[in-house]
């Protein structure tokens, strides 16, 4: 039986206990920018302010059609926040250029609203977590609150954009020629497929299948690869991981979702019979160490976060649940791999965010 000691005999350094108490007081103020930050992508009030005037809350309420009590009191939040400035003779607010490639522009490889948006759908479900949490229970991908899945493709498209195709395929042994040449690939967990047509706008002569067990993503990814003009090269389909269609693939890559599935090497063992006997299996997953000590950062921290409320509760609601976590590190990754058949595995390529992982029969 676990026993707690009561208060009255412990020291308590009053210093240290105001420390931390400010800084609860800051994690609360941060918590709620979260909502805030949602709040200035989905009304303009960043994309107004981008070109960096100058602005009052009248001005930004009028060029947005928002009200200007929300707008004045929003500004001043950013601004003890530090994510605008404010100049108190003029009383006017000016976004930074730094801030606004990073708010405000969704070609920046450091965009980061789609991560506000993801955390903030991710916390919209925290009553259904914590109750899974006492049962030992899962949530579903499917059974999240949308902003999950929009914010989620809208944060790991700017990786894509930034990475894919200027270091990570670059980092896998001969793979680009191949995909110039014309390869057969597979993007697996594709989710609304941003990575799937960012590879088949960049290679022409290949041709490409998508899966997902989510129906809505899928359904997403056929509209936009219309849209991009790629799907008489691309297909999407509704399947797990442990079942997508195909075979003789040249490269199946999996983006941020390995970790997510009940059944990884379950996966990792279809991806093995799927997968041409000279083909590579790219897994791109969160930045870890192996270690709790190497996780121990800002980045770290933020994943921690995830894996507890949305990626072990993903794993947990299928078959298997083996929840590998968020932080799973290299490995883990490769302990599936090698239950899996597979023979060759290193670490290709790294970002802040994620480790770009080579596999191979």
């Amino acid at each position: 039986m676990t026993q707690t000691l009561p208060f009255t005999e412990r020291t308590i350094d009053p210093d240290k206990l105001m420390s931390f108490v400010f800084r609860a007081v800051d994690e609360v103020g941060a918590t709620l920018n979260t909502a805030l930050v949602v709040m200035g992508d989905k009304l303009g009030y960043y994309t107004a302010m981008a070109d960096g005037r100058p602005t009052t809350p009248a001005e930004l309420a009028e060029q947005t059609g928002t009200s200007e009590h929300y707008a004045r009191e929003w500004l001043n939040n950013q601004a003890a926040g530090g994510f605008v400035e404010y100049d108190a003779d003029a009383r006017r607010y000016t976004l930074p250029a730094e801030h606004a490639v990073a708010l405000a522009d969704p070609t920046s490889p450091a965009y980061l609203a789609g991560f506000f948006q993801l955390a903030l759908g991710t916390l919209h479900d925290s009553d259904d977590i914590f109750a899974a949490a006492r049962d030992g229970d899962g949530l579903g991908w499917h059974e999240h609150h949308t902003d999950v899945h929009h914010g989620c493709e809208r944060f790991f498209r700017t990786m894509y954009n930034g990475h894919l195709l200027t270091e990570w395929i670059p980092a896998l042994d001969g793979v680009t020629a191949k995909l110039e040449s014309g390869a057969k690939v597979a993007d697996v967990g594709c989710g609304h497929g941003a990575s799937t047509i960012l590879l088949a706008k960049a290679f022409p002569n290949s041709t490409f299948v998508g899966s997902d067990y989510h129906a809505a993503s899928i359904d997403i990814a056929r509209e936009r690869a219309r849209a991009a003009g790629v799907d008489d090269r691309v297909t999407f389909e509704v399947a797990p991981a442990t079942a997508f269609s195909g075979s003789g693939y040249d490269l199946i890559a999996m983006f941020d979702c390995l970790h997510d599935m009940g059944d990884p090497v379950g996966a990792a063992r279809h991806v093995r019979s799927a997968i041409a006997a000279d083909g590579t299996w790219m897994v791109v997953e969160p930045m870890a160490g192996d270690r709790v000590e190497d996780n121990l950062n800002p980045v770290g921290r933020t994943y921690y976060g995830f894996s507890t409320l949305l990626c072990t509760p993903a794993s947990l609601s299928q078959d298997v649940g083996l929840a590998l976590g968020t932080q799973a590190g290299p490995a883990k990754i490769k302990d599936v791999s090698t239950a899996a058949g597979f023979s060759a595995f290193r670490t290709a390529a790294s970002t802040p965010f994620n480790n770009v992982f080579e596999v191979r029969p």
